[in-house]
């Protein structure tokens, strides 16, 4: 039972394009997802390192947090994000008294980030990654203390 070989003339290119289909699809799907999940992080990262740092030049506790939540906002529009991170800021040692010599600000930024062409499943909410980031940006032993 030998097979003509003209039976299977020309199926080498169709079986190539549906191997190339199948296998370059979910490739390109993970190269997305990675992408977006990158910017999201180096997003994070600026904003968490821009918020401390913003907070600690600002020229009085009142005017900080706005600078810093400012410093966040300009971070994410870099990286072409429009989601409002959620920034958190904490002093230490002492936690009402950020702008005091010797004290540490500690800024952190945490956001989500959906996974892209991915309905929603189970509900409303699209499945997404939470992405975080935290900086610590010291205030200065030999600097005056601000309101």
């Amino acid at each position: 039972m030998r097979r003509d070989r003209r039976e299977e003339s020309g199926t080498a290119i169709i079986e190539f394009v549906w191997l190339a289909i199948l296998l370059l699809v979910p490739l390109l799907y993970v190269v997305l997802a990675a992408f977006d999940t990158q910017r999201a992080a180096y997003a994070a990262s600026a904003a968490a390192r821009s918020a401390g740092r913003a907070f600690v030049t600002a020229p009085d506790t009142g005017s900080a947090y706005a600078r810093a939540q400012a410093a966040a906002r300009l971070a994410y529009a870099d990286q072409g994000l429009d989601d409002a991170p959620r920034l958190t800021i904490s002093c230490r040692p002492l936690p009402r008294a950020c702008l005091t010599p010797g004290s540490v600000v500690r800024a952190q930024v945490s956001s989500s980030v959906d996974l892209p062409l991915v309905p929603p499943v189970f509900g409303t909410q699209t499945p997404h990654l939470d992405v975080d980031a935290e900086h610590q940006a010291p205030y200065g032993t030999f600097r005056e203390a601000r309101p």
